[in-house]
């Protein structure tokens, strides 16, 4: 009884011990790595290429990148603030130039507070009363029945409302209300194919909000929606250890990692998460800059909640650009992409081979010049909701290859609103 009785409770300490999401100690050299993989993208400083969601990554990371992140910062402002305040008949010119959309807003906003910054001011009382503008048409697209559908994505909305949140800037009850609907009523969710990271995304407003108590009269309703959130991730995770994907996984974490609902089943799901991730960071996995600046912060276990007050001072390692090995002469690798759209009669259905590494863009072109597919009928703007239905790729190979992990980029932020 003795010997049981000890082993009870070490079962018991190590249940207490993984009741709460912790990603801690994963292999230093490693991160640095991952962090070497944005210092190329911070010298792409073209409007189109700019993006936010990078230093906001790196701030909220340990690791940091000298004068080179002060200049990319100043650059965000100028090339945002240019383009957002602009007026909408400019006499420049330059109308042709696509203003940021609704997701690409929230996340300059997220990077201004990731630097410490409140907005404020003439400028910045308009890029807060854009974005609120933005949720207000998208609210509007929804109706009041709830039968209408975004002009974005319910991935976007849920941003909008967290860079709002990190700001202490509030939004109406019934713009928060149009969330939790569709949390609540997960049929109305899956209308748009939502994903982990949809409801990973929709989890940080709420735990930004119930934090911040910007709407004490749903107070209730917000931890209520949390919880189902974190239940769904949770239901998501794969045999590997995965929320849903290998790349909706970091924005999952950061959710989880701030639960303040610790249980068992967390603890472990989270054990399991990071030597799923550990193993990917090791097979180079992560290679696109928006996946890699979701993923730092959850190794410094962090999340964008914590802009709410984030740590401006907290010390980080410098990053020194990785070393430069000799290319290597070889045959590229082929990958078999199965293209399918649904929603059209007939249905469509293609195959196509492309190298590894190819861009959506790469894929579309490939199935014109070798298919029955038209690129600038999906792309144009009258058949945009054509494009968003389009399922994504079903590749012959694992979630790790390169080539998926440019395509399931969730929000799909560069597209115009």
């Amino acid at each position: 009884m003795g010997h049981l009785g000890a082993l009870l409770f070490l079962l018991g300490g190590l249940g207490a011990l993984a009741q709460i999401c912790e990603i801690t100690e994963v292999d230093s050299t490693l991160v640095e790595r991952l962090g070497q993989r944005l210092l190329p993208w911070m010298d792409r400083l073209s409007p189109e290429q700019l993006n936010p969601s990078i230093y906001v990554g790196l701030r909220l990371s340990r690791l940091q990148a000298g004068a080179k992140e002060a200049h990319y910062l100043h650059s965000l402002k100028l090339s945002y603030q240019k383009s957002l305040l602009r007026p909408s008949s400019s006499k420049d010119g330059n109308d042709s130039e696509a203003k940021p959309s609704m997701g690409q807003l929230a996340l300059y906003l997220l990077a201004l507070r990731a630097n410490c910054e409140f907005v404020g001011g003439r400028k910045g009382d308009r890029l807060v009363s854009q974005l609120k503008r933005f949720l207000e048409d998208e609210k509007a697209a929804i109706g009041h029945n709830h039968q209408g559908h975004l002009r974005t994505s319910y991935y976007q909305y849920g941003l909008g409302i967290l860079a709002l949140c990190v700001h202490q800037k509030r939004v109406h009850d019934s713009v928060v209300g149009k969330l939790l609907y569709a949390v609540e009523h997960e049929s109305h969710l899956l209308q748009d194919h939502v994903s982990v990271d949809t409801m990973a995304m929709a989890g940080l407003a709420f735990s930004c909000l119930e934090l911040s108590n910007l709407n004490p009269s749903q107070r209730d309703r917000i931890s209520l929606a949390l919880r189902r959130v974190q239940e769904k991730i949770l239901k998501a995770q794969t045999p590997e250890g995965y929320f849903g994907n290998v790349y909706s996984t970091p924005l999952a974490l950061q959710l989880l990692t701030g639960s303040l609902s610790p249980t068992v089943e967390l603890g472990m799901a989270c054990l399991k998460a990071k030597a799923a991730l550990q193993a990917s960071l090791q097979h180079k996995t992560f290679q696109n800059p928006l996946m890699i600046s979701q993923l730092l912060p959850v190794l410094n276990q962090k999340s964008y909640v914590d802009l709410i007050s984030p740590d401006c001072q907290a010390p980080r390692a410098l990053l020194e650009p990785a070393p430069e090995t000799p290319p290597q002469a070889q045959v590229p690798e082929f990958i078999d992409v199965v293209l399918k759209v649904s929603g059209v009669s007939p249905s469509y259905t293609h195959s196509v081979s492309v190298p590894a590494g190819s861009s959506l863009e790469d894929v579309l072109k490939n199935a014109q010049e070798h298919g029955r597919f038209r690129v600038t009928h999906l792309v144009s703007t009258q058949h945009r909701l054509a494009f968003r239905r389009m399922r994504m790729f079903s590749i012959k190979r694992s979630w790790s290859d390169p080539c998926d992990e440019g395509v399931t980029w969730p929000a799909l932020l560069q597209s115009a609103v």
